[in-house]
């Protein structure tokens, strides 16, 4: 059943007045209302919007544009998506997050839309979540002062290929890092012993 015990007032008032406001998708919001209203999750309001939750997590939420209205979900990449109705709106920005959009009443598959609303509470049920994708550290361009010393001796440039990429931004960084040249030179004096051993420059500390 749906749960309203940890609906303070304040947030209540929010979501009706939401729901009261005159729009031209008026009717169709209050029919994603009582879809969700069948599911046991918490309404809530954040961000404008009515927000849907359980267990503290946001899951999905119910929105009214110019031209369009619908749901969204947090975790929708998720969802098995049966339908094939589900769009990033924002790609390249958002990972995780699914919009389902429709432009009239017609439009609503209503046990559907219960069936995704339950998918998704399920899956935040079990933990179910993506992660923030880890952007790659950017491969670090070589100094000039350390590409002449490759450049000027083969043995030391097959050396530092045979290291791995991590390897080599750590030498690169490391030179580049100096602000001064005679401290760029001391570096580079520093450190090609390590790269004729095919050592990396924190190996011993490893």
């Amino acid at each position: 059943m749906w749960n309203t015990s940890i609906i303070t007032m304040d947030t209540s008032d929010k979501v009706e007045t939401y729901f009261k406001e005159e729009h031209l998708f008026k009717k169709e919001i209050a029919i994603l209302r009582n879809l969700a209203h069948k599911t046991e999750a918490v309404e809530t309001f954040k961000w404008h919007a009515p927000v849907y939750t359980i267990n503290n997590k946001n899951v999905f939420w119910i929105a009214r544009f110019k031209h369009h209205f619908g749901l969204g979900f947090f975790n929708g990449m998720l969802l098995k998506d049966s339908k094939k109705v589900l769009e990033n709106a924002q790609e390249g920005k958002t990972q995780a997050m699914r919009h389902w959009k429709f432009t009239t009443i017609d439009e609503i598959d209503q046990e559907g839309v219960l069936s995704y609303m339950i998918e998704a509470l399920e899956n935040q049920k079990k933990g179910t979540e993506t992660k923030p994708l880890k952007k790659k550290k950017a491969k670090a361009p070589i100094p000039h002062m350390l590409k002449e010393a490759l450049n000027d001796d083969e043995e030391l440039e097959k050396r530092f290929k045979a290291l791995s990429p991590y390897k080599q931004n750590e030498y690169t960084s490391y030179i580049a890092d100096a602000k001064q040249e005679k401290t760029k030179l001391s570096r580079l004096q520093k450190i090609i012993p390590l790269l004729r051993e095919g050592k990396g420059l924190n190996d011993s500390y490893r």
